[in-house]
């Protein structure tokens, strides 16, 4: 059997699911600041703070933004594959897919635990 190396998972079939379980952590995220933000007063930043201490939050804030990397690189070497069809020009794409991805987890993470 052939493998990809530049695929997340092992098989399209292990992407497949990936997204979707990103997908839903994403959702649950997304609703919880989304009604954190409309059914509180605006908060401040010391609300703003103690909401990231919690190492709950940290925790599913870090959640987040993982799943959120694998979704995109996943979802842009999918389109990639599909739609760059030159060799070079897919390999450059891809390169600078993931070395972004890498970046904004690095900062992210530095941002979340203040590393």
């Amino acid at each position: 059997m052939v493998t990809s190396i530049t695929s997340f998972g092992r098989s399209g079939l292990y992407d497949w699911m990936i997204q979707r379980v990103t997908a839903l952590v994403l959702v649950a995220y997304t609703v919880f600041m989304v009604c954190y933000l409309a059914f509180g007063d605006v908060p401040t930043y010391e609300q703003w703070k103690g909401l990231f201490e919690g190492t709950a939050m940290r925790i599913f804030t870090l959640l987040a933004l993982l799943s959120m990397a694998a979704h995109a690189w996943i979802g842009l070497w999918s389109v990639s594959t599909d739609y760059i069809k030159p060799t070079g020009a897919r390999f450059v794409f891809q390169s600078v897919c993931g070395l972004l991805t890498f970046i904004y987890v690095v900062w992210g993470i530095q941002i979340l635990w203040g590393i």
